[in-house]
C-alpha cells in the first residue's frame, strides 16, 4: 500500500514537470539563455530581402513574427496584408492567412501587426488592426478567418499556458486579458489613461506573458518597457524610462519583446535600429543585434519584430529592409 501510494505521487510530480516543461511563451527560447550568450555579428536572411514588393519572395514592412519548433516563421507582411510562412531554407514563402486584397471580409487582411500560434486549436491569432478585430485563422488550409474580437486598436498579442489570450489595446492605453469565447476582458495592465504614472502607459505596442503570469509591456510611448505582475495595480519599469535615445540605458520607441526563463527580456528597439538585452534587474541593456542602419548583414533599419527557435538562434523583422534576418547564436553555456 505504501509503495502504490509513494508511487502515485511520484507519478504526479512527473506529470507536473513534463506538463510545465512542455509549454513555452510564444517567441521565446525553450531554453534559459546565459548572460554570456552571443550571436552572430552577421545576419542570414531567412525571409524576404528582395526588395519591397508583393511577389512571394518579397515582404512590405514586416512587423513582427513568431517562430515555430521546425523553424518554420510566421510573419505579419503588414502593407502587403497578410500572413506568410516561410519554412527553414524555403527560398519564398506562402500566404497562409489573408492575401486577397486590403479589405474586411473574412478571407482579407487591413495591415496585420502580429500573429502568434495557438497550438491548443491548430490556428493563427492575428491582429488585423486597421480592421480592429482580432481574427482566428485556422493553420492548415484556412481560406478565412472568424472574428474572436472586435472594435479594437490591436497592435500585439500573446497566450499563456492556461490559454487566456492577451491583447494590447493602443489606442485605449491597455493590455487586457480575454479567456477564449469571451469578449469583455479584464485589464491587466494600464487602463488610468495616457501618461507616465506607473499605472499608465502611452500608445504600447506588443507584449509578453512568462510563466510567473507577468506581463511585460512595450510602452512606446514613454520609450520604457514596463512589467506587471499578476493582480498588480501598477507596473515596474525593467527597461529603458530614462527619455528617448541611443545610451545603453535607453531605449527608443520598444516593439516587440521576449522574455526567458532566467527573467532576461530581449526587446527590439525600433528607433536605435538594434536587439537589445536587458538581464533581470538591470539598470542599463547590452546589443546583440545591429546597432545602426543599413541594410548589411550585421545592420539593421527600424527593427520591429523579434523571435527564437528553441535552440536560441535569433530572429528579427527589419521593416524597412523588408525581410527578416536570423542570428545564429555562437556561445551559451546552459
Amino acid at each position: 500500500m505504501i509503495r502504490t501510494i509513494i508511487c502515485y505521487f511520484v507519478f504526479v510530480l512527473l506529470s507536473v514537470t513534463i506538463t510545465s516543461q512542455q509549454f513555452v511563451p510564444p517567441r521565446a527560447p525553450a531554453i534559459a539563455l546565459q548572460p554570456n550568450a552571443k550571436w552572430a555579428e552577421n545576419g542570414l536572411t531567412v525571409a524576404g530581402g528582395n526588395g519591397n514588393g508583393s511577389g512571394i519572395n518579397q515582404l512590405n514592412h514586416p512587423q513582427s513574427l513568431v517562430v515555430d519548433d521546425d523553424q518554420t516563421i510566421y510573419i505579419a507582411d503588414t502593407h502587403n496584408h497578410r500572413i506568410v510562412q516561410w519554412k527553414s531554407g524555403a527560398t519564398s514563402g506562402q500566404i497562409v492567412a489573408g492575401g486577397n486584397g486590403q479589405g474586411n471580409g473574412a478571407n482579407q487582411l487591413n495591415e496585420p501587426h502580429d500573429v502568434i500560434i495557438d497550438k491548443a486549436r491548430d490556428s493563427l491569432i492575428i491582429c488585423d488592426r486597421t480592421n480592429r478585430r482580432v481574427v482566428r485563422w485556422p493553420r492548415r488550409n484556412g481560406t478565412s478567418g472568424e472574428t474572436i474580437l472586435s472594435n479594437i486598436d490591436c497592435h500585439g498579442i500573446t497566450i499563456d499556458e492556461d490559454g487566456f489570450l492577451f491583447v494590447v489595446d493602443s489606442e485605449n492605453n491597455q493590455v487586457k486579458q480575454y479567456r477564449i469565447g469571451d469578449t469583455e476582458g479584464k485589464v491587466v495592465a494600464g487602463g488610468k489613461g495616457e501618461g507616465s504614472g506607473l499605472d499608465q502607459l502611452i500608445k504600447p505596442t506588443y507584449v509578453f506573458v512568462d510563466r510567473g503570469h507577468s506581463v511585460y509591456v512595450s510602452d512606446w510611448g514613454n520609450d520604457r518597457v514596463m512589467k506587471w505582475e499578476a493582480g498588480a495595480k501598477q507596473g515596474t519599469v525593467v527597461a529603458g524610462g530614462q527619455g528617448s535615445g541611443d545610451g545603453l540605458e535607453q531605449v527608443f520607441f520598444p516593439h516587440q519583446l521576449v522574455v526567458d526563463q532566467s527573467g532576461t527580456l530581449y526587446l527590439a528597439d525600433t528607433r536605435n535600429d538594434r536587439i537589445v538585452r536587458w538581464l533581470k534587474g538591470a539598470t542599463q541593456g547590452s546589443v546583440i543585434a545591429g546597432g545602426t542602419r543599413g541594410s548589411g548583414p550585421n545592420q539593421l533599419s527600424f527593427a520591429r519584430g523579434v523571435s527564437f527557435d528553441r535552440n536560441g538562434n535569433l530572429y528579427v523583422a527589419d521593416l524597412a529592409n523588408h525581410r527578416v534576418q536570423k542570428f545564429n547564436i555562437e556561445q551559451a553555456t546552459f
